[in-house]
């Protein structure tokens, strides 16, 4: 039997994670953040933030948590539906509305091919609701139209086929809006044949702040909808799900079986609240600042064939593939110039304060500050007027009545 006293044991357990200089390190890292165009996933809580946060309820969420409850209430009422449910992530919140609106296989999801719910969570479809995907790729290289859906969903009886039951949509996508005629359009059809409708509207307040369209509005097609307050409105952590009461006390068993329950919850309830009053009057900045970035590129030279909608730059380049041109979507292709995503991250590194950047795509964010856009422009301008130095010029010639990009360096052709 071990002698160890317990203070022993005690000694053992203690852990202090804060360093004696952890104040400075947090200023260094909302600095950091605030030229870190990688995602608006990366944003952090303010002291603001976390001074309200503090001031929340001490609840159980499995049992009954105060502060938890009146924001799920308030986005209920904010959306038009009759109840609410925080849950950790905006996945969570996407696979519980599925399970939850799919009760008896087989049968499928219909979804644009980009969509989160089909390409960044996993297979979670498959693997929580045993549902297979209808992955449809837009007509129109934009949105999914009334036309994509009704030439894709699977309504036949044929045991051949996994009859769909839910059509999932997400506004915005990669920072597209879907027009609203649309979805309606979309929703009033699945209606019809008794179908189900989602939305993943983790940046559906982007869609609210660009249109002025009231979020009531928005949501008033979808069954369900999924709204994420730890992206474009910078709190810590988690999602709202929306619905029916019946659906939401449905769901709510759900959150428990797949290990979302949680415990005191008011803190990171607090925190979206907080977004929520001081963050989303933001988001009109974030939209001009990104479309101030475009721009400087459009300046520079870089071709834009997709406007900026909302938070994100997207641009398209145009690539050989079977001897025919197929638009391929990237987020900004900077080769228009001679410039690769390497050397625009490399020089944007090593400037005296850092641009992080991702490759292909650029998103700003309510903690992007109006400097570092300048810096990467500044940087890719530079870059630019060194290669044009170098000898590369760009020429526009014609493959199957599409435009193909060619580089000339001392000569030499380069295809693209």
């Amino acid at each position: 039997m071990s002698t160890t006293n317990f203070s022993a044991i005690a000694d053992q357990v203690k852990l202090d994670i804060l360093s004696k200089t952890h104040a400075l390190e947090n200023a260094a890292k909302r600095k950091e953040i605030a030229r870190n165009f990688v995602s608006d996933t990366i944003t952090v809580p303010t002291e603001e933030m976390y001074a309200y946060a503090t001031l929340a309820t001490l609840g159980d969420d499995v049992y009954f948590e105060p502060s938890t409850a009146a924001l799920e209430s308030h986005v209920a009422q904010l959306t038009g539906k009759e109840a609410g449910l925080f849950v950790p992530s905006g996945t969570a919140s996407n696979q519980i509305a599925l399970r939850t609106h799919l009760k008896q296989p087989p049968y499928s999801v219909l979804c644009d091919h980009r969509s989160h719910i089909h390409k960044y969570e996993a297979g979670g479809a498959a693997f929580h609701s045993g549902a297979a995907v209808i992955a449809v790729v837009p007509s129109n290289n934009h949105h999914l139209t009334l036309q994509d859906v009704k030439d894709n969903v699977i309504l036949t009886g044929n045991i051949h086929f996994a009859p769909t039951e839910v059509v999932a949509l997400e506004n915005t996508l990669n920072g597209t809006i879907i027009p609203q005629d649309e979805i309606v359009a979309i929703s009033e059809y699945a209606h019809s044949v008794g179908l189900k409708t989602h939305l993943d509207g983790a940046r559906i307040w982007h869609v609210a702040a660009e249109t002025s369209t009231p979020l009531k509005e928005l949501c008033d097609p979808f069954d369900s909808v999924s709204l994420c307050f730890s992206k474009g409105l910078g709190a810590p952590v988690g999602s709202c799900l929306v619905g029916t009461k019946e659906f939401i006390a449905k769901a709510r068993w759900f959150r428990k079986l797949f290990g979302g329950g949680m415990r005191q919850t008011g803190i990171l309830a607090a925190s979206a609240a907080y977004a929520l009053s001081h963050n989303f009057p933001q988001l009109p900045r974030v939209h001009a600042l990104t479309k101030r970035l475009e721009a400087g590129l459009e300046e520079i030279g870089a071709k834009i064939l997709s406007r900026a909608e909302t938070c994100m730059v997207r641009l398209f380049r145009l690539a050989l593939c079977d001897a025919s041109l197929n638009a391929r979507q990237i987020f900004y292709d900077p080769s228009t110039i001679g410039v690769t995503y390497d050397e625009i991250a490399e020089r944007g590194e090593a400037l005296p304060e850092s641009l992080v950047l991702g490759g292909s795509r650029l998103v700003v964010h309510i903690q992007t500050s109006d400097a570092a856009v300048d810096d990467f422009l500044a940087t890719v301008r530079q870059l630019a007027k060194e290669k044009k130095a170098a000898g590369f010029v760009k020429p526009e010639g014609q493959v199957n009545g599409a435009v193909k990009d060619v580089y000339v360096r001392r000569g030499k052709k380069l295809a693209q």
